[in-house]
Parts: structure tokens; sequence; C-alpha cells
């Protein structure tokens, strides 16, 4: 027990030991206890409460992380210890300490497990809901992590109502909050019935806001990772290609994101060029440009989704301006043939390819005065991906008939 003179609040005191709860967890009742405690009580063959009899339905123990902040803080505050006291335990003491924490049952996929996850979560959104600016960022940073260990728990947490909550908290001041939010929707979008939910609750204001100008990096970054999981559906690339600062706010996170985030950005903005009405506002949003630049930042490691999105664009009348207008572009696509990945090399043969069909002979011409090029793509036309041999031999067909000279013939 705790020196007398140190006054414990008593929501902080375990209600079978009396002292601090310095790991406090909830069991299936909605009570908080000390672990050691109640771990010792359920190990010793009770299968009740202690505070209000009521049977437990599981065993499963879940951390009190809200409670638990709380307590660490009180505990700086008092310069009191927050770890578990040593020195007053003897061996037998410990070893049984030891055997009881290894006891402590853990969330697993059964039902008991899945009724814990779904306590903890409507715990969790209560203090999203009501709960003070440090309890609410605690909550958020708790359903984050929560959300990234499974289907079921993304399901269970959508279902107890989280969504709209995480929604209104994207605009928080708190810039810790934000970033949890945006996260936790972000792994929240994984499960595809959550897409729906997630844009059925207004969230893509509130998302592109964040994208735009969000408090740090990790929170803008963290947004477009959202967008590019929501605009798999193909109702939500409308929605999100309606909003008129989305894809600006994507584009600007290509120039100033870090790898990653440029890596979100690309991957979104090939989603949203699916849909043939958003490649415009991908094109005069400013993004062709950059693709092209990122083609040759080997520190960025985007281009082969640089190369992605610029081949998509090629289905649209100002993107094929735009790109066929980059002198830098063949030349960097001849080498991708050569030393680009399996993807890089399909989408460079498909960048060219479209361009040869426009420009026809003066592409042509391009390519034939490079002595790598033709090498290039006939070694694909015999040897690369299905994908890669099927449009190398129609880039090397359509060669031959932009350049019918003898002196170029293939």
């Amino acid at each position: 027990m705790m020196s007398s003179t140190i006054n414990i609040p008593d929501e902080f005191r375990c209600p079978i030991s009396l002292d601090l709860m310095r790991d406090p967890v909830i069991v299936s009742s909605g009570h908080t206890y000390d672990r050691i405690s109640i771990a010792e009580w359920i190990n010793s063959g009770h299968h009740t409460c202690p505070k209000s009899g009521q049977r437990l339905i599981h065993t499963a123990l879940i951390p009190n992380y809200a409670l638990k902040s709380l307590v660490h803080q009180w505990c700086n505050e008092n310069n009191v210890s927050a770890n578990e006291p040593k020195g007053n335990n003897n061996g037998g003491s410990s070893s049984k300490r030891h055997k009881n924490e290894n006891a402590i049952d853990h969330i697993s996929a059964n039902k008991a497990s899945k009724d814990a996850v779904k306590m903890t979560a409507e715990f969790l959104v209560g203090k999203l809901a009501t709960g003070s600016t440090d309890i609410q960022r605690q909550s958020a940073y708790e359903i984050r992590l929560l959300a990234k260990t499974g289907m079921d728990n993304r399901r269970i947490i959508a279902e107890v109502g989280a969504i709209p909550f995480l929604v209104t908290l994207l605009v928080s001041k708190d810039s810790r909050i934000q970033e949890h939010v945006v996260t936790a929707l972000f792994n929240l979008s994984i499960y595809d019935n959550n897409k729906i939910l997630i844009m059925a609750a207004g969230a893509v204001d509130n998302i592109v806001e964040v994208l735009e100008s969000g408090k740090t990096m990790e929170a803008r970054e963290n947004a477009a990772a959202a967008i590019y999981s929501l605009s798999m559906l193909d109702d939500c690339k409308v929605q999100i290609g309606a909003s008129s600062k989305a894809i600006p706010a994507l584009v600007l996170l290509l120039k100033e994101g870090t790898p990653i985030g440029k890596r979100d950005a690309a991957i979104a903005l090939f989603n949203l060029a699916v849909y043939n009405p958003n490649k415009l506002s991908i094109v005069k949003s400013g993004a062709v440009t950059l693709l092209v630049e990122l083609l040759m930042d080997d520190k960025a490691g985007i281009t082969d989704d640089s190369l992605a999105v610029l081949a998509v664009l090629l289905g649209c009348s100002q993107g094929l301006e735009e790109i066929k207008n980059s002198k830098s572009l063949v030349p960097m696509l001849i080498d991708l043939l050569r030393f680009g990945s399996v993807k890089g090399k399909e989408n460079s043969i498909t960048v060219l390819l479209g361009l040869c069909k426009e420009e026809g002979e003066l592409v042509a011409r391009k390519l034939l005065a490079n002595p790598r090029s033709i090498p290039s793509l006939q070694s694909l036309a015999a040897d690369g991906s299905l994908r890669a041999r099927r449009k190398a031999d129609a880039l090397l067909r359509l060669l031959n008939r932009c350049c019918s000279q003898p002196q170029h013939s293939l």
C-alpha cells in the first residue's frame, strides 16, 4: 500500500486492493480494476465482478488507456512512481504475479474477444464524445491502434458509431487529435463497407481540409492515404472529384510531401483519374509537370506510380497535350524500358505507344534516333511480361508504319 500521507483520488483506487491503479483494466461488467488484483481474483476461481457481483461473460481484460493516462499524469504531478513498486515482494509473490500476468486472456478471434473489442470501442467512443481534450486525444489514439489490427475490429468500431465522431474531430485544433483521427479513418476505410459509412458521414470536406492544411505533415499524408483508400470505390471517385479542393491538395502534396506522402498522393490521383471527368482537373492542377519531375527523382521512389498516372492521363486531350510537350520525357521512358521495374516498363511502353498514336512520325523518329530504344523494345517483345510483350509488339509495328523509309526499316 502507498503511504497514507498521499491522498489518492477515489477514482484512481482499485476497488479490490484500494491502492493506486497503475495498470487499470476493464472487465466485461464495465468496471475497472488494477490488472494484478483482478487477475488474482479471476485466477483464484471467481467468475463474477467483485464490485457488482455480475457474472463475467468473458475474462478478457481490456486496458483502460484513458484512465491510465490520467493516473500517470497525477503521478507526475505528485512525484509518485507510475510503475509497480518493487522490493516489497518475496520470490513467491513475484512468481505469482508473473503467473497471473501470463494467465490473462488476450484478445483473439472468438466471440469473447469480439465482445471485448466492442466494449472497448464503445468505451472509447463515449470518451470521444464527452471527454476533455486530453481524453479525446488518448481515445482517438487507441481507436487508431484498434482499427489497425484486423477487419473484425474495423467493422465493430464502425458498428458502435465511431465514424461520425471521428469525422467531427478532423477539424480539431489539437494537432495530435487531428493526426490520430484521420489515421483512424484511413485504417477503418480498409474495410470496404466502412468506405460507404465514412462518405455518408460527410467526411470528404474535412479530410480534404486536413490534406490541404493539416497541422502536421503526417496528418496531411494520412489524409491522402484515406482518400486513396476511399477512391477505390467508383461512387467515391465521383464525390471526391467533385470537391474543388481535393485534387489540387493531392497535387500540392506531390510537391511538398515525404516519399511516403508523395506515393499516397500519386495513388489517389491514379484512382481518381480512372473516372474520366477527373482527368481534366488533375491536368489543370499542374500534375503532369510534377509527375515528369518525379520520374527523375530517385529519392522520391515513386517512378512506377508517377508513370501509372501519366499513362491514364493520356486519355484526356489536355493531358496528352501537356505530356507530349515535355521534352525530357521520351529519353527517360527509353531508359526505363531498360532499367525500370516490370510495372515501370509496362507503363513506359503505354505512354510511348499513346504518344506515337497521336504524334506519329515525330515521336517515332525520336525513338529511332536513340540507339537503345529498338533493342529494348525487341527484348521486351520477346522476354517481357505478357502486357509488356503485347504493347512492345504493337509499338514496334507502329514504328514501322510511321517510319517506312528504307533507312528506318525495323
